[in-house]
C-alpha cells in the first residue's frame, strides 16, 4: 500500500496542476490582460513618455524669465499621471492577490465541497494545499518581479531629466521599485489562503485576506526605515537639516550634545527665541546608497511573514482534516 502511494504521488502532481489552472482559467485570463496592460504602460514610461516629458522640461527650463514661453505641458502631465497610476496599481497588487487567494483559491473550494471531494479520492489534503500554494506563488513571484523591474526602469528614466519625477524614497515608489513588491504579494497570497482555510467561505475570506494585506502594507510602511542602519548628520541652527533621503528622525542638538525634539513655536519671533538655546540641528535619515539595503531587509521580513502564514495554512488544514485522515487510514 505504501509503495503504491509513493509512486502515485509524482504522477498525481501534474494532474493537480492542470486541474488548478483549468479551474482558475478566468482569473488567469484576467490577470494576463491586466499584466500586459501594466507592463506596456511601464515600458512606455521608460521610453517615449519619459523622452517627451524630458523634452518638455528642457523647453520649460530654456524659457528662463520670459513671459511668453512655449513648452509641451501635456507631455509633462501625461508622464506624471501615468507614472502615478502605474505606481498605485503596483501597490494595490498585494490586495488583489490576497482577495483572489481567499475567495477563489481556498475559500470557494472549501465552501462548495470540491476540496473534500478531491481529498477522498487520489489527492491528500497536504498535497492539495501544496499545489495551490506553490503554483500561484511561482506565478506571482515571476509576474510581480518583472513588473517591479519595469517600474524601476520607468522611474530611473526620469531621474535628472524630469523635474517632477518622484524621489527614490517616496513610499509608494520605494515599494514598487524592487523585491519588496514581490515579498508583499507573496505574503498577501499566503494571508488570503489562510483566511479561506479558516473561514471556509468565499466572501468573508476575501474581506479578511484584503484586511490582513492592508495590515501588512501598513507594517511595511512603519518598519521599513528601521530595517537598515540609518545615518545621522548635524548642522547649525541657521542652515536647516542636513542630508537628503528617507527621514527617520529630526530634532535639535543642545549645547551639551543631546538630541531633543523640535520645539513648537507659532511665529518667527517665538521660533527665534525657542531656537536660541540650541547648538544645532540633527537629522537621521537613509541616503540613496541605502536603497538596496532597505529593499532586501524589508523583503526578508515579509518573506518570513509569508513563510509563517503558509505554515499556518498547513497546520489549520491538518487540524480540519483529522477525521478524514483517520477514515482513510482505516480503509
Amino acid at each position: 500500500m505504501s509503495a503504491v502511494t509513493l509512486t502515485a504521488a509524482p504522477a498525481d502532481r501534474p494532474r493537480q496542476i492542470r486541474w488548478l489552472l483549468r479551474l482558475h482559467r478566468p482569473a488567469l485570463y484576467t490577470w494576463g490582460v491586466l499584466w500586459l496592460a501594466l507592463a506596456a504602460l511601464l515600458i512606455a514610461l521608460s521610453g517615449p513618455l519619459a523622452e517627451a516629458a524630458a523634452e518638455g522640461w528642457r523647453q520649460y527650463d530654456a524659457c528662463g524669465m520670459s513671459e511668453r514661453c512655449s513648452y509641451d505641458q501635456a507631455a509633462i502631465m501625461h508622464y506624471k499621471d501615468y507614472y502615478n497610476y502605474a505606481t498605485i496599481a503596483l501597490n494595490v497588487l498585494p490586495f488583489l492577490v490576497a482577495a483572489w487567494a481567499g475567495a477563489a483559491l481556498t475559500g470557494r473550494e472549501l465552501e462548495s465541497g470540491t476540496a473534500r471531494l478531491a481529498w477522498t479520492q487520489a489527492t491528500s489534503p497536504a498535497r492539495w494545499l501544496a499545489v495551490r500554494l506553490a503554483v500561484p506563488a511561482l506565478g506571482v513571484a515571476v509576474c510581480t518581479g518583472l513588473l517591479a523591474w519595469l517600474h524601476h526602469r520607468a522611474w530611473a528614466a526620469g531621474q535628472g531629466r524630469i523635474d517632477s519625477a518622484k524621489e527614490w524614497y517616496d513610499r509608494f515608489t520605494l515599494h514598487a521599485n524592487g523585491p519588496i513588491e514581490v515579498a508583499l504579494a507573496l505574503a498577501g497570497l499566503a494571508a488570503g489562503a489562510l483566511a479561506g482555510l479558516l473561514l471556509r467561505r468565499t466572501l468573508p475570506a476575501l474581506v479578511v485576506g484584503v484586511a490582513v494585506s492592508g495590515g501588512l502594507l501598513g507594517l511595511a510602511y512603519q518598519a521599513l526605515p528601521y530595517l537598515w542602519p540609518a545615518v545621522t548628520r548635524e548642522s547649525t541652527v541657521n542652515h536647516g537639516f542636513a542630508g537628503r533621503g528617507l527621514v527617520v528622525d529630526q530634532g535639535m542638538v543642545t549645547r551639551s550634545g543631546a538630541h531633543v525634539p523640535i520645539p513648537s513655536c507659532g511665529t518667527p519671533a517665538s521660533c527665534e527665541t525657542a531656537y536660541a538655546g540650541f547648538a544645532g540641528r540633527y537629522s537621521t535619515y537613509h541616503p540613496a546608497s541605502h536603497f538596496w539595503g532597505l529593499q532586501l531587509g524589508t523583503s526578508a521580513l515579509f518573506l518570513a511573514v509569508a513563510a509563517l502564514l503558509a505554515t499556518g495554512c498547513f497546520l489549520v488544514l491538518r487540524r480540519q482534516t483529522g477525521p478524514l485522515r483517520t477514515a482513510r487510514a482505516a480503509a
